[in-house]
């Protein structure tokens, strides 16, 4: 929704989960997270070092960079998945990716998507979207997304991983998720992607014309 909104008025578009799924990569890739612990000692020691792009590609989609390598693919499993959200929660993480999201926003013209970008990023961002559905319907979202890349996946799993996550973004300390006061909400759990495109396009265009 945020990608296509971004293709249609020429801006860039920034996803924030893609950051903090590059972090958990990140820690993957180095041996600092297991099922169970973080290593955040060493992510703290390196954290400065990582840098995060997006690109858009020859079909026009972003894709996510890190530290100049191409980490689209990798960062859509469910294991990464799970390590974002929970990186999420160390505050240094948060700081830092905060500060790299900002910098990205200091020309304006962008559309980004997270779970903290319109009460602690860009509290005064011209137009704020909540968008929400139940959880069994972003589980089968996701789980079609992973059977379309050929990956197996159980449901049950998928929303457990759907729930666990809202749990822990809603109840960590630092940026936690809620609604920005003057966010409008939309709820797409029965919407097509045409009628979900059209509101909010209506939207942008009215407050950006305001």
């Amino acid at each position: 929704m945020a990608k296509e909104l971004a293709r249609e008025v020429g801006y860039i578009y920034v996803d924030s989960g893609a950051m903090y799924r590059a972090v958990s990569l990140f820690c993957i890739e180095n041996g600092w997270m297991t099922e169970t612990d973080i290593n955040a000692v060493e992510l703290e020691k390196h954290i400065s070092s990582i840098r995060i792009e997006f690109k858009t590609n020859a079909e026009g989609k972003s894709e996510t960079f890190l530290n100049g390598k191409n980490i689209e693919n990798e960062i859509r499993t469910l294991e990464v998945a799970n390590g974002a959200s929970r990186v999420s929660t160390l505050g240094f993480v948060r700081r830092e990716l905060v500060r790299q999201q900002q910098l990205m926003g200091i020309e304006k013209g962008i559309v980004m998507d997270g779970r903290d970008i319109g009460t602690v990023v860009f509290p005064t961002a011209e137009l704020k979207i909540f968008l929400t559905a139940s959880p069994e319907i972003r589980a089968q979202r996701r789980l079609d997304e992973m059977a379309a890349k050929g990956e197996k996946a159980d449901f049950e799993e998928v929303l457990a991983n759907v729930k666990e996550r809202d749990e822990r973004d809603q109840n960590r300390t630092e940026s936690p998720l809620r609604k920005a006061d003057d966010a409008i909400v939309i709820d797409n759990s029965n919407l097509n992607r045409e009628e979900q495109r059209e509101i909010l396009r209506t939207l942008f265009d009215k407050r950006t014309l305001e």
